[in-house]
């Protein structure tokens, strides 16, 4: 194609820029710019890998994040539009069964086409189209139509943080340790002191009540009695999690589930993902190239499996997600988000004893099973298999992380994963019964 990815980047937010200044124009300008950037540190190359079957290459996750427009909103609302690609549908569909078959996940990255720069094309066709819906003012008289746009804004914000950390396996499997971007490093000398807050038994709410944007499956918001428990004020860092490494912790099959055992034996786990032991000190990659371990940063990467082991070893468990949840109602959203463009959990700062780190830094494991509150139900249509059809084998995270945007995470955001899964930015935190 004659214009290149950079070139047709910045055509597509010229023309995202023309619509009008709105709340929900101005986020979808603003959210479709920021995928760009994170694309800026890398070359054509980098766009096409795909590390492993879970992860996929930084070009699906934008196309994708188009399809989703493209398909649910302006086929559904714009009669004449012309969709970039007949091929896409099939291609960048991930899981939407009621939409059509999809291109099997494991073999995305043996699409070398379309290009990277067909790709790109493709971003600037869907926004044009975007902006004259924007324009059009058909929102203000559409409710339904709004809200599928909101979605597809935390849908993308969702693949953002997915593409950095399917970006980061990526480059962890070159051995000569590839920096994505350059990383401010802010060295502390002294750990917080962990501490433990109790909190009382009693009938708590937990879960959204419809008044600010959420996906179905954080509610209906409903009441939970809770024993009394205690929880750390703090996540647990690398130093503490290498006295586990030392004391066997690998190695004694006391300390885990079944299935995380067999998993220990079967893959060798040793140590978290992306670390490895050079010369008697230990290293990691992160997304600013190899560096230290710092003992005072936060452990990251590990599965639930290797949380729920830690935790054992350490006299305590993994917060339930009600605990979590209300523990985390009464404190402010703030903390190391992606906005800060550290990528990496930072050590907690603040007055000892204060909660901190709830959220931003990892995602924390709970040991709460991923299924549906009492009441749910799956919105109705294609976006119903957003959530609901995922609730079996897989564990609830809280909290947000560094790759996750601040304005995408909320108290009653629920993550999760499979507990075998560790190229999150996941880890843990701590608590006891009383």
């Amino acid at each position: 194609m004659a214009e290149s990815a950079a070139a047709l980047s910045a055509s597509s937010d010229e023309l995202v820029q023309r619509a009008p200044t709105s709340s929900l124009a101005d986020q979808y300008r603003s959210v479709r710019a920021f995928s760009h950037r994170l694309c800026e540190p890398l070359s054509p190359e980098d766009y096409v890998v795909q590390s492993m079957p879970d992860a996929s290459p930084t070009k699906w996750h934008l196309a994708h994040t188009t399809w989703f427009f493209e398909t649910l909103v302006l086929l559904e609302s714009s009669p004449d539009y012309k969709p970039f690609s007949s091929d896409f549908q099939y291609l960048f569909n991930s899981y939407y069964n009621s939409l059509g078959a999809q291109f099997p996940r494991p073999q995305r990255g043996m699409l070398s086409r379309p290009t990277v720069d067909e790709v790109h094309a493709y971003r600037a066709h869907v926004n044009a189209a975007m902006a004259e819906v924007f324009e059009s003012g058909r929102m203000e008289e559409d409710a339904a139509l709004s809200s599928v746009i909101e979605i597809g804004l935390h849908h993308e914000q969702q693949h953002q943080e997915l593409l950095l950390t399917d970006l980061k396996h990526m480059l962890a499997q070159n051995p000569t340790y590839p920096v994505y971007r350059e990383d401010v490093q802010t060295e502390r000398q002294l750990c917080v002191p962990l501490h433990w807050q109790r909190w009382e038994e009693g009938l708590y709410s937990i879960g959204s009540d419809g008044d600010s944007f959420m996906y179905d499956n954080e509610g209906p918001r409903h009441r939970h009695f809770q024993q009394a428990f205690e929880i750390s004020n703090r996540l647990i860092v690398a130093g503490e999690f290498i006295a586990f490494m030392r004391d066997g912790g690998y190695k004694r099959p006391e300390l885990w589930l079944s299935e995380g055992w067999a998993r220990v034996q079967e893959e060798a786990w040793t140590h978290p993902l992306y670390w490895a032991e050079q010369d008697g000190h230990w290293k990691q990659f992160t997304l600013s190239g190899l560096r230290d371990v710092n003992p005072i940063e936060p452990v990251c990467h590990i599965s639930y499996f290797e949380a729920d082991a830690f935790a054992r070893w350490f006299g305590a468990r993994l917060p339930t997600e009600s605990e979590w949840e209300t523990v985390a109602a009464v404190e402010p959203i703030h903390g190391n988000f992606v906005e800060s463009d550290r990528l990496h959990p930072a050590a907690a700062e603040g007055v000892n004893g204060d909660m901190r780190q709830l959220y931003g830094d990892v995602w924390e494991w709970t040991q709460s099973a991923y299924s549906a509150y009492p009441g749910y139900q799956p919105v109705p249509g294609p976006l119903g298999e957003y959530n609901g059809k995922f609730m079996c084998g897989q564990f609830v995270l809280r909290g947000g992380s560094c790759a996750t945007s601040q304005s995408h995470i909320r108290l009653t955001y629920r993550n999760f994963f499979p507990p075998t899964a560790r190229w999150q930015f996941s880890g843990v935190r701590l608590a006891r019964d009383v």
